[in-house]
């Protein structure tokens, strides 16, 4: 039997692409199934780096939100049909919702209630350290970015919650991956 891991995607467009390079590569584990779940601004992120069919290839199925529950991913996370809940890339927004306690969103949710079981949930953050970054567009223009106070706040604290980790950068998932098989 495979190890099962739901792959949450926010609608960050920084490091969508080396993340998309990452997710590739362990799809061709053997004893890996990826479903992928897509927030609404997910689906448009993905469309303007023209990531879409290449998510098709990579993920057994493709659950685009339709509100906070639906598609239903919560439960078969929680009962353990999954081995794993990793986001990435996530947004600052979603970032600030999950240490708020908010869950108002498929991903948000889904983070929520499984943070409530035994399972460890991992997520790459897109603003972590204060400062600028220089991201990459579609068409591969740079556009240098400022990362707010606030936003490194949050990730700061969403490194203290209990069973979520903090990834730093999109090859270290390769690790997290390697470990549920």
């Amino acid at each position: 039997m495979p190890a099962k891991i739901v792959w949450g995607i926010t609608g960050a467009g920084d490091l969508i692409s080396e993340i998309f390079e990452v997710m590739e590569d362990v799809s061709k584990m053997k004893g890996l199934e990826i479903n992928a779940v897509l927030s609404k601004a997910a689906v448009t992120v993905l469309r303007w780096y023209k990531l879409q069919d290449k998510l098709d290839k990579i993920a057994k199925k493709v659950f685009v939100e339709k509100d906070a529950n639906t598609p239903f991913v919560v439960g078969p996370l929680q009962v353990g049909q999954y081995d794993g809940l990793l986001v990435a890339p996530v947004t600052a927004n979603s970032v600030a919702k999950i240490v708020s306690g908010i869950a108002d969103t498929l991903i948000t949710n889904a983070v929520s209630q499984t943070n409530k079981t035994n399972m460890d949930i991992y997520v790459l953050p897109v603003d972590q350290k204060k400062g600028t970054t220089t991201t990459i567009l579609p068409g591969n223009e740079k556009l240098e970015l400022t990362i707010r106070d606030i936003d490194v706040d949050n990730t700061n604290r969403l490194k203290k919650m209990k069973g979520i980790i903090v990834l730093e950068k999109p090859q270290e998932i390769k690790k997290v991956v390697a470990g549920y098989l």
